[in-house]
């Protein structure tokens, strides 16, 4: 008998009531922002391994994305497992996946699914997907004495590189969008950061403000609707009467004074500090940063390729990123809660599982991963972009009474790879009869961090220091799903 895990409680966090965090501004002249999250220290750099990827586009669906719904469907399970969708066929014999998704199952010959993932660190904890680390912990909020993130760990490779030039201007190596994880909902999930590494290998979070259509539907339960609205970079617009020009006129000021400190106190940090304060500028100031994610430019019927959704304009961004040779894009499908009533449900379909699925989120994904990997392939850089996707937690396999929902599962649940370092058309891992427990070869998010960084030639057991100076392999012990590699 199975016993279901998860509660149906709106926030699904066990918060019993709004919990508020106050996000740091751009600080250009002191205090906590940009130019924290920017300083480098130095430290050796390890050796890298050849890849095939140079760069890593995650797609991450917030809330936990019910799986056997989408890549490993049951249809000869009871009626109450299997639920209301039907497997189809894909351009790989043998490998069938949901009926809605028509996009995806031509793109099978690229992909890898694997239908085995599980992990015990408790249900909506962000931290295993983005560190390997399984640890029960309280998932609204985060530690910097956690460890870090692939992104960061990204970031802080490229700072510390000997053939690193100090160009300000350059893009970051990990950038996060639309917003920090948990925004939505007034909270801060763990994960995605650079912890005992230090803020500096942070990535560069981009704002948004999340909007419907006017003539929408209200959002409600079981009534999911698109959200709209595009990243920005923070503080990227200039404060009323603060031209380019008055800020270079700050900086000049800023730099007589470092000169005048430096006389005083010529202590290495002094520098950290006025190339940190330099980089916060260049932010506001790059013609190449804000190129990246200026969407006016891009051909109209692309852009309708990728529809134009918050999801959609954020892919976009993810590719003229890489393009770029930004090293980690991070894509959340996130959700709006607390910040503006839209997206209800996002992918935590307590309630209204299929209907959700069916009239917005398998339609809208299916419709954007589509635009991506073709937009990649047509400009050369699929062959060197890894793309994955994957949520914190999987959904139970029995269909609750609350609506036709699903409720929290990790003991087995499903994520995919596809495009640089993947041999197409594989599939790792089986699930038992109704898609509860894994029946061969389980899969860890250790082993799914490993298996990012061995496409990308990290090897997954280079040791980075926590702050008690012991040496921590960045994968957690994982090992790549080899399997899957091309």
């Amino acid at each position: 008998m199975l016993t279901m895990l998860g509660s149906p409680r709106r926030t699904c966090d066990g918060l019993t009531r709004r919990e508020t965090l106050q996000a740091g501004s751009l600080a250009l002249l002191g205090g906590f922002g940009l130019p924290q999250l920017l300083q480098a220290q130095e430290s050796p750099r390890r050796p890298r391994r050849e890849g095939r990827a140079k760069s890593v586009i995650l797609l991450y669906l917030l809330g936990g994305a019910a799986t056997q719904d989408m890549i490993d469907l049951k249809p000869n399970a009871p009626a109450d497992i299997r639920g209301e969708f039907n497997p189809v066929a894909t351009n790989v014999p043998g490998v069938r996946i949901c009926e809605h998704l028509p996009k995806m199952s031509r793109w099978m010959h690229k992909t890898a699914l694997v239908r085995s993932l599980v992990h015990r660190a408790g249900c909506h904890n962000t931290l295993p997907s983005y560190t390997g680390l399984e640890q029960l912990l309280d998932n609204t909020s985060t530690r910097d004495t956690y460890p870090p993130s692939m992104g960061s760990v990204c970031e802080h490779l490229r700072v510390n590189s000997p053939n690193h030039q100090d160009r300000e201007s350059e893009l970051p190596d990990y950038i996060y969008m639309p917003c920090y994880l948990g925004w939505g909902q007034a909270i801060r999930r763990p994960g995605p950061y650079a912890g005992f590494l230090g803020q500096r290998y942070d990535a560069l979070y981009t704002e948004v403000s999340p909007y419907r259509a006017a003539n929408g539907p209200t959002p409600a339960p079981g009534r999911p609707v698109t959200v709209l609205g595009e990243p920005r970079l923070p503080e990227s617009a200039l404060a009323p009467g603060v031209t380019i020009d008055r800020l270079e006129t700050r900086r000049s000021l800023m730099q007589q004074i470092d000169d005048n400190v430096r006389q005083i106190d010529t202590q290495q940090s002094v520098d950290h500090f006025n190339r940190t304060q330099r980089r916060a500028f260049n932010l506001l100031t790059s013609a190449e940063i804000r190129a990246a994610f200026d969407l006016s430019k891009e051909d109209p019927r692309l852009r309708e390729q990728y529809g134009r959704t918050l999801f959609g304009n954020c892919s976009m961004i993810a590719r003229r990123l890489v393009e770029r040779d930004v090293r980690f894009v991070n894509v959340t499908w996130d959700l709006f809660w607390d910040r503006v009533p839209i997206n209800y449900d996002c992918w935590d379909t307590h309630s209204n599982n299929f209907t959700t699925l069916k009239n917005v989120n398998l339609p809208e994904f299916d419709k954007v991963q589509d635009a991506l990997l073709q937009d990649l392939e047509s400009r050369g850089l699929l062959d060197e972009t890894l793309v994955v996707v994957m949520s914190e937690m999987g959904r139970t396999p029995r269909i609750n009474g609350n609506g036709g929902g699903r409720d929290h599962w990790t003991y087995c649940y499903g994520m995919w790879f596809a495009g640089a370092g993947i041999r197409g058309g594989s599939v790792v891992g089986e699930s038992d009869g109704q898609a509860a427990y894994v029946k061969d070869r389980p899969v860890s998010p250790a082993d799914v961090c490993a298996t990012i960084y061995e496409c990308l030639g990290i090897d997954p057991d280079m040791p980075v220091h926590d702050r008690a100076g012991r040496p921590i392999a960045v994968a957690q012990g994982g090992r790549p799903i080899r399997e899957i590699l091309a």
